[in-house]
């Protein structure tokens, strides 16, 4: 399969593209600094391209099976938009060239409100401190959702909790919004995004990823980048 991984120089989107390469698909690894990026093979074309320049993202995108997208935002950036933005310019590109299926990344801050059946200090006290933090960029990637909700095109949008690095894939959950669980492995991530990529799973659907197995302590996570956007994956 031919994929397009936009957001792949982050953390995530190495793994994503590591694993892409493995599972034998042929990958266009884009990023704004391809000399940066640390993989290659065979298989492998890295893209220098702004995920906010359509022309740059319509190049890119042509003759691709399927689209994914780790693009994210560190809390406290000048560009808050650029979930959104990004998502236009990916869904217009997408269907100038007939390809159907997009899968995305954006967080389980999105609702911006703790799920049901958490702890009394997470809901009043970590949440509340998480969603101040970075209300105008899960703002912006609620409008991602939209976006690509109303796009017409076979999409998933990925929510991950908090996120941390695994060694291992797990066997993590993927459900509906709003699970209990505070932790993403972002090798968990990445294997997700492939496998709906590939496997076609929960079309048009909004989904979380959480890991249950090995997680870390919940303050060292949360100091250092619990559902953080961007650098985070």
């Amino acid at each position: 399969m031919k994929l397009v991984i936009f957001g792949a120089n982050g953390p995530t989107g190495r793994l994503t593209t590591a694993q892409a390469l493995a599972e034998g698909h042929f990958v266009t690894a884009v990023t704004r600094h391809p000399e940066t990026f640390p993989l290659s093979g065979a298989a492998l074309r890295v893209a220098r391209a702004d995920a906010l320049d359509p022309e740059a993202v319509d190049r890119v995108v042509a003759g691709h099976d399927a689209v994914i997208s780790t693009l994210g935002v560190p809390y406290g950036s000048e560009a808050p938009t650029t979930f959104s933005e990004s998502a236009e310019h990916i869904v217009a590109a997408m269907t100038a060239h007939g390809i159907r299926r997009l899968v995305c990344v954006t967080s389980t801050g999105v609702p911006m409100k703790p799920p049901p059946g958490e702890t009394l200090l997470y809901r009043k006290v970590v949440v509340p401190m998480l969603l101040k933090m970075g209300r105008p960029l899960y703002e912006d990637a609620g409008r991602m959702e939209e976006i690509v909700a109303g796009s017409g095109l076979d999409w998933t949008v990925i929510r991950p909790s908090g996120l941390f690095d695994g060694d291992r894939v797990t066997r993590y959950t993927v459900g509906a919004p709003q699970m209990v669980g505070r932790f993403t492995s972002r090798r968990d991530l990445a294997d997700a995004l492939i496998r709906e990529a590939v496997e076609g799973r929960n079309l048009r659907s909004v989904v979380e990823v959480i890991t249950t197995e090995g997680t870390p302590s919940v303050y060292r996570v949360f100091l250092k980048e619990a559902l953080r956007i961007g650098g985070a994956h």
